[in-house]
């Protein structure tokens, strides 16, 4: 399986302060790698150097054989997707013409958007359950439908590695499950390489392959979700006592809070 994503000694934060300390990390072509980590561990600002959000104060990314820094912005735009937590906008942009900006790194200087475009993005409106709301202004939406809207327009842009920022934090269980097992579809069947953060330890073991669990900038541990999901670790990094079974349905960890008072 081939390296799509290798991230090298990096380090990098804000102002003067590293958050991510020496981190390395590979991302295979195919994966569906889940980043956990309690509040701080850097798994934000990991995904922000890494998509040249943030300068790389240290170390290196590769994206293939290519240092991300040296990479044509709109070639890197081609070629990956982000999808952060912030939902909001400075503009009343409609759902579809959000969702249409997802095919820029597509078009060339001054070129419209052709029926192909056109069709790809009703194509991801109607996968994640938005056709109704095209024509609605973006401020004029839940916190909810408007991260729905961040991920289609990230999907518009029909990338080969797609990250994600807590993607689900703002819906229902219902869409919750949508979005996940849209993206899990598209990993299967496109080879949709995903990289996503996740604060629901759950929902991490249920859908990813690998997972990555990050503690003050460092990898704490990474593997099968069998292998970093034990007791230990978890009790280890969130300082909490939790019970770890087999879910019946999936055979993967499945969590149970332990509360402190009874």
């Amino acid at each position: 399986m081939s390296i799509l994503l290798k991230i090298n000694n990096l380090y990098g934060g804000y102002y003067q302060e590293d958050v991510i300390k020496g981190l390395s990390l590979e991302v295979n072509q195919g994966d569906f790698l889940v980043i956990i980590g309690p509040n701080g561990s850097g798994k934000t600002t990991l995904l922000r150097l890494v998509t040249r959000v943030l300068a790389i104060k240290k170390g290196k990314v590769f994206y293939k054989d290519k240092n991300i820094v040296q990479m044509n912005l709109k070639e890197f735009c081609r070629k990956t997707a982000f999808v952060s937590q912030d939902i909001g906008t400075d503009f009343s942009f409609t759902v579809k013409e959000l969702v249409l900006m997802g095919r820029i790194p597509h078009l060339k200087r001054l070129q419209f958007e052709t029926k192909r475009d056109i069709e790809i993005v009703q194509e991801k409106l109607r996968a994640t359950d938005l056709l109704d709301l095209a024509d609605k202004c973006i401020d004029e939406l839940s916190a909810g439908e408007r991260q729905r809207v961040l991920v289609a327009r990230a999907l518009a842009q029909e990338p080969e590695l797609l990250f994600l920022d807590e993607p689900t934090s703002h819906l229902d269980i219902g869409h919750q499950i949508q979005i996940l097992d849209l993206l899990k579809k598209l990993n299967r069947v496109n080879n949709l390489t995903i990289v996503m953060i996740l604060h629901d330890l759950n929902l991490a073991s249920a859908y990813a392959n690998r997972i990555a669990l990050l503690d003050k900038g460092f990898v704490f541990k990474e593997g099968h979700p069998k292998e970093v999901l034990t007791y230990k670790n978890i009790e280890a990094v969130y300082k909490t006592i939790v019970l770890v079974d087999n879910n019946r349905l999936t055979g993967k960890p499945n969590i149970v809070l332990v509360p402190g008072e009874k």
